[in-house]
């Protein structure tokens, strides 16, 4: 009963299956167009193929994996009307959290010396429960004290990096065990990213959950009135958005195998960003897992390629600027059409 309410205060989810055209098709021909424009200039202004290079596609692949992984739970929380501005600080407090566990005993100066050389899944389930605890903290100071989404993790952005400096005094973790640094080791980012976004693509789509979260986006009063428990769900939400943060934190420690209080700086500005750009409205009850994917590859190519035309690093932010202005400018257009159909 309460899932066929879902679906009817989630007109944009029962919109895009209706739809014979795929919405991430735009999004894809623009990736397409960048990376092609890309390959251009490189021969023009370099005199070297953009695409070609398999060590650079190597490295873009892997810093994309990290960023998408946050994006995916980023998306639902946009989905939900909501935002979240700590990822990318829990990104560092994870990734010192877990790395401070997975110290190797050779190592003369672990934090703990009593724990050293731990089997990898202990670093790992600490990295993720610290993960899990920080988004269910940003779950109930919006759902119980009606703190806005945007001043609650701002809040919990700013905590998180102060504790991530103050676990060590700002001083770096490293000499971890070989266990631990496989996990961010050759494709295995990547692989974990896929898994990460084709189970989310089908938690959204097809079960109950995601028909909350997108009804919740559409009409939060109509989603009340229905039945569906609203707080409760969206503290979920934030959870699993703190958990999957939590999760890019222990995969950015050991990709490279030390971590730093300053890791995920702008990491959410960047899966926000990813995103927008793939079709999720920041006015709720719009987007998809697959849109994100393609927005986060065409931010991690566009990185990339500024990177590979030796672009000044101000002006690559100011282009970054710009660009989530335009997406987000495309999105209001959007919603206006829509409004008047």
């Amino acid at each position: 009963m309460v899932s066929k309410v879902a679906e009817t205060v989630a007109p944009s989810l029962t919109r895009s299956r209706r739809s014979r055209v795929p919405p991430e098709l735009g999004i894809f021909l623009v990736l397409i167009g960048i990376a092609l424009l890309c390959e251009i200039l490189g021969w023009i202004f370099v005199g070297q193929s953009f695409l070609l290079n398999i060590q650079r596609l190597k490295i873009m692949i892997l810093q994309v994996s990290v960023i998408g992984i946050i994006s995916v739970g980023v998306t639902q929380v946009i989905i939900t009307g909501g935002i979240d501005l700590s990822s990318g600080s829990v990104v560092g407090l994870t990734a010192m959290i877990a790395a401070s566990f997975a110290q190797s005993s050779t190592w003369t100066r672990a934090l703990y010396p009593a724990l050293t050389d731990l089997p990898f899944f202990v670093p790992i389930g600490v990295g993720l429960l610290i993960g899990l605890a920080a988004g269910y903290v940003n779950g109930l100071l919006i759902t119980r004290t009606k703190i806005p989404p945007f001043i609650a993790t701002l809040g919990m952005m700013v905590s998180a990096r102060g504790l991530s400096k103050l676990y060590t005094k700002g001083q770096p973790i490293s000499g971890l065990t070989d266990q631990f640094n496989f996990i961010g080791t050759g494709i295995w980012p990547v692989i974990v990213f896929l898994v990460v976004a084709f189970a989310f693509h089908i938690v959204l789509r097809y079960t109950r959950y995601g028909k909350f979260t997108y009804a919740i986006g559409a009409n939060i009063q109509a989603a009340r009135v229905s039945g569906i428990n609203v707080e409760g769900h969206l503290v979920k939400v934030y959870a699993i958005a703190g958990l999957l943060a939590g999760l890019a934190g222990i995969i950015t420690a050991a990709r490279v195998q030390t971590a730093q209080a300053g890791m995920g700086v702008t990491y959410e500005l960047d899966a926000i960003a990813a995103a927008v750009i793939g079709g999720t409205s920041l006015t709720g009850g719009v987007g998809r897992i697959a849109g994100t994917v393609i927005g986060t590859v065409i931010l991690g190519v566009m990185i990339s390629g500024f990177t590979f035309l030796n672009v000044d690093a101000y002006y690559q932010e100011i282009a970054k600027g710009v660009i989530i202005i335009a997406a987000v400018a495309i999105d209001v257009y959007r919603q206006k059409k829509r409004a008047k159909r």
